[in-house]
């Protein structure tokens, strides 16, 4: 018998807890040893943050909002997607639903964030 190589994980399976971002789910997170973490995200209003070792790739599956990258805003919408670089101080607010891909995983360990 072989062990199993992949993983399944559907957002209703995880409990979801408040991070600087608002509500998350983490779908892949660092000790699932993947390359890359995935987190299911209902955002509100975000605090200003940034990571030393991490990209980020944001996509709205739903809802609208804005976000600010360094000294830009941008409007979000849904099917949007966002890259933001390590180093990029960033917020999001609005009504938002989004999945974040995290490049390299360990993502919650390099949140930096701004008063």
């Amino acid at each position: 018998m072989t062990a199993t190589r992949y993983l399944r994980r559907h957002p209703s399976e995880v409990k979801p807890w408040t991070e600087t971002c608002g509500q998350i789910r983490p779908l892949l997170e660092e000790s699932d040893g993947a390359a890359a973490e995935v987190h299911h995200l209902q955002i509100t209003d975000a605090k200003l943050h940034y990571h030393q070792r991490t990209d980020e790739i944001y996509y709205v599956i739903d809802g609208s909002g804005h976000m600010v990258l360094d000294d830009s805003q941008i409007e979000l919408v849904k099917g949007l997607t966002v890259y933001v670089p390590r180093g990029v101080k960033h917020r999001a607010w609005g009504n938002l639903e989004v999945l974040v891909i995290c490049i390299p995983r360990g993502v919650l360990n390099d949140v930096h964030e701004i008063d």
